[in-house]
């Protein structure tokens, strides 16, 4: 047998290479977007149902805790999940299709009503500090907030264009500085109330003209008392804006996953309870109400900063605070928007869904460009389109918000009965087993919930209602056009020349150009060559340091042809790439998955455990020739390779399945 001097192509994927993070930065990032609606949420719902509106803020913040239950359960089925995925799975790609399309718009609202809140802080503090600078210009509101939030619009979209990522160290920075001022306006509002004394707010709405949309001509509606409550709290629901983000940044979490995922969802519990929560229902309580419906309707906490008792200096200081925290988190939000959209409708396209037109990557960049462009006109459009009405803004946002939620729950509950054999390290509590089957009757309850709030906000919110169904039907037509589209396209063409760089593919002339990449203290050459047959792979990621140790994926093709270099990878090699990645983004560690062209395996395992110069080589077994002649072939060809002065390393080999395994030094 012949064997080559070095390979002639190398493929590595930097798809795989996640930098997993802690469940105090996954927290952080999923917050950057919940908590944001602290700021505007209690004014919003102010103006719908009046003073009661502290009780509905904070019994959404309470539900949120079991809308996380349902979005870990889910998570922990689909690692690169989301409401697609799980749609999909569950109902099919038409009904996937539409609540993508609903998704997509609540992250487009999610731009501006982010910016155009954080204007309007900043108005409200301009107008306080300009005097005492001595400088006599009116801040124009809404105006103010306009061309503040297109600005902020415009840079986040040359920023996603270069290529911006979300940080999570910065998210955490900025959580962080938020959590601090919310302590600090507790237990000053906790001083205030105590010298001041206070009065519960009433508990039953009273609804505004604007509030009640189609059904004004049924009076009877609002005073039916259950039927109130719903349209009260679907007036509130706004508040769970960004859940999503957490099936979005699940992948990234570092193991042990599950109990991490675990960790983040209780931090977010609990930060949401007491910022959004605690601190709308203090305003509720410090505020007095005409303020709260009038001047500090459109920034809430920065007039309970201003109504606290102690000195205007003091309390210009605190709203100083408020604004700057609301401000950061305000903006990173509408960073989150275009990051969640451009994701979503990625991996939408990765499904066929969505015309690569779409997709073509920026000449300079690399980025999928149009999709941010068009992330950007939507969201400059509803700017201008709104004039800066929070109110409208936020009865838009909830459309997107319980859509996609209530499709997410449904399917949840479908998957109960369709993979019923399949094993879950967690499920949503309040279940009775019948016919091998958990029947979730807890999370049909909040089901249930979500559906009555869906159908009253349909009602009761007319432009929300047509604004999301036609924004809806038009990104669900894309999305069947596209589809239709690309299966004519797979008909014309075998393969598509862009495939590799669809996967982040990247070619490398020979291996010894990869190594320096690996920074780690030990490595572990783990070769693949089926996707079905990973158990090594796993037991891998079950036991080895993330911190410490570089895993190196290898999988090597038999090619004749190998001195031409015009070889590609097969649908079948990519398949394998696939569920590396998904085994590794499961576990939570981080793998270097290379590719690579030979006509021996062996030798190839061989060739790049000596220029990675790896402590271990473990193997899956294989049925055609078993673990004893694996080792051998292995030791044969590392025999041929090693140069006569090259420094005696010892390496152990092995073969891994099921329960057993069989390991041989290499030295």
């Amino acid at each position: 047998m012949v064997v080559n001097p070095k390979f002639k192509q190398v493929f590595v994927l930097s798809t795989a290479m996640l930098s997993f993070i802690s469940f105090w930065k996954a927290a952080s990032i999923v917050l950057c977007d919940f908590g944001s609606s602290a700021y505007y949420a209690g004014g919003i719902a102010m103006n719908a149902f009046g003073p009661a509106f502290p009780w509905f803020i904070m019994g959404v913040m309470l539900f949120s805790g079991l809308m996380l239950g349902v979005y870990t359960e889910s998570c922990i089925m689909f690692v690169r999940g989301g409401v697609y995925v799980v749609v999909r799975e569950a109902m099919g790609k038409v009904m996937a299709k539409l609540s993508v399309s609903a998704l997509v718009f609540d992250y487009a609202l999610t731009g501006p009503i982010s910016s155009v809140t954080a204007g309007l802080y900043l108005g409200s503090l301009l107008e306080n500090l300009l005097p005492l600078l001595h400088i006599n210009w009116h801040v124009p509101g809404r105006t103010f907030a306009v061309v503040f939030a297109l600005l902020v619009t415009a840079y986040f979209w040359l920023e996603n264009i270069r290529g911006i990522e979300e940080s999570a160290d910065n998210n955490l920075k900025i959580i962080s500085f938020v959590a601090v001022v919310a302590v600090i306006l507790i237990a000053w509002s906790g001083f205030t109330l105590y010298s001041r004394g206070f009065t519960l707010p009433p508990f039953r709405p009273v609804f505004s003209e604007a509030a009640l949309g189609w059904t004004v001509n049924f009076p009877w509606l609002r005073t039916a008392g259950l039927i109130g409550l719903v349209m009260a709290f679907g007036h509130s629901i706004l508040a769970l804006s960004g859940l999503e983000t957490l099936a979005q940044v699940y992948r990234e979490i570092e193991d042990p996953k599950v109990q991490n995922l675990k960790k983040a969802v209780v931090v977010i519990f609990l930060f949401s309870v007491f910022f959004t929560g605690l601190l709308t229902f203090i305003s509720a309580l410090i505020i007095p109400g005409d303020l709260i419906a009038g001047k500090y309707a459109d920034n809430l906490l920065s007039g309970l900063a201003l109504e606290l008792n102690g000195p205007y200096w003091g309390r210009l200081g605190m709203q100083i605070a408020v604004v700057v925290s609301g401000v950061l988190m305000l903006v990173g939000a509408v960073n989150t928007s275009f990051v969640g959209a451009n994701g979503v409708l990625n991996r939408v396209a990765e499904d066929g869904i969505l015309h690569d037109w779409f997709r073509h990557l920026h000449k300079k960049y690399g980025t999928t460009y149009r999709i941010v462009n068009i992330i950007a006109l939507i969201q400059a459009l509803i700017i201008l389109v709104s004039g800066g009405n929070i109110f409208l803004l936020g009865e838009a946002y909830a459309f997107g918000v319980l859509v996609s939620m209530t499709f997410n729950t449904a399917s949840m509950i479908i998957l109960r009965f369709k993979h019923r054999e399949e094993e879950r390290e967690w499920m949503f509590p309040l279940n009775f087993k019948y016919n091998n089957v958990y029947v979730p009757v807890g999370m049909m309850l909040v089901l249930l919930v979500l559906i009555s709030a869906t159908g009253m906000n349909l009602l009761t919110k007319k432009i929300a209602t047509i604004g999301g169904l036609l924004f809806t039907a038009v990104f669900y037509t894309i999305f069947h056009v596209s589809e239709k589209m690309n299966e004519k396209k797979t008909r014309l063409y075998a393969h598509d020349e862009d495939n590799d760089e669809k996967m982040n593919l990247r070619r490398e002339a020979d291996i010894h150009t990869v190594v320096p990449e690996l920074t780690k203290a030990h490595r572990v050459l783990v070769p693949v060559r089926n996707p079905n047959n990973l158990v090594h792979l796993a037991s891998v990621l079950e036991t080895v340091e993330d911190a410490d140790t570089d895993i190196i994926v290898l999988s090597a093709k038999i090619s004749k042809g190998i001195q031409s270099g015009g070889e590609t990878m097969s649908d079948e090699d990519r398949e394998v790439f696939s569920a590396v990645v998904l085994l590794a983004e499961k576990y939570g560690k981080t793998v270097k998955p290379i590719f690579v062209f030979s006509n021996d395996p062996f030798y190839s395992m061989a060739q790049v455990a000596q220029a990675a110069a790896v402590d271990e080589i473990v193997m899956g077994v294989s049925g055609s020739s078993g673990a004893e002649i694996q080792l051998e072939r292995l030791a044969m060809a590392w025999g041929m390779l090693k140069k006569a002065d090259a420094p005696a390393k010892p390496v152990l080999a092995r073969v891994v399945w099921e329960g057993r395994q069989m390991t041989y030094q290499l030295s």
